[in-house]
């Protein structure tokens, strides 16, 4: 499975999701996992989440650039962007503390393992499964 992890520093997950000025990629299974590549972005909101009023949209690249992910790792994500990562067919999941990226792919690997969540297990199922997966949409 393809993970996302929106960075600032590239050791944690301790970035909002438009403010990301990177995502990191990698194949997690259960028993291994393994860097794919690392997407820097030119474009980004300010840290506390706000857009500028300029028209462009600073979310198009970063929503591409997750293709082929099955979950997304982020600090915070506003309600329009996570129905658009609904939308490509990502799992968006905010953490509520800044959390070290070995940790977040440990976590992954024991849920593949052991008994997955039901939206997990349905993601695992039909990844092209709809917007009723997405079940935090907080902003």
């Amino acid at each position: 499975m393809r993970i996302a992890i929106a960075t600032q520093d590239r050791q944690r997950v301790d970035a909002h999701f438009a403010s990301a000025r990177t995502f990191l990629f990698y194949d997690v299974g259960p028993d291994e996992h393994s860097f794919v590549e690392a997407v820097q972005f030119d474009l980004f909101s300010s840290e506390d989440g706000a857009h500028p009023e300029d028209g462009e949209d600073r979310l198009g690249a970063k929503i591409s650039a997750l293709n082929g992910s099955a979950l997304l790792f982020c600090r915070a994500i506003g309600g329009p962007a996570a129905a658009r990562v609904v939308r490509a067919n990502v799992h968006p999941i905010k953490l509520p503390d800044d959390e070290p990226i070995p940790q977040v792919i440990e976590r992954v690997r024991t849920m593949l393992k052991g008994n997955p969540p039901p939206w997990l297990r349905k993601l695992l199922k039909d990844p092209e499964a709809g917007a009723e997966r997405f079940v935090d949409d907080e902003d």
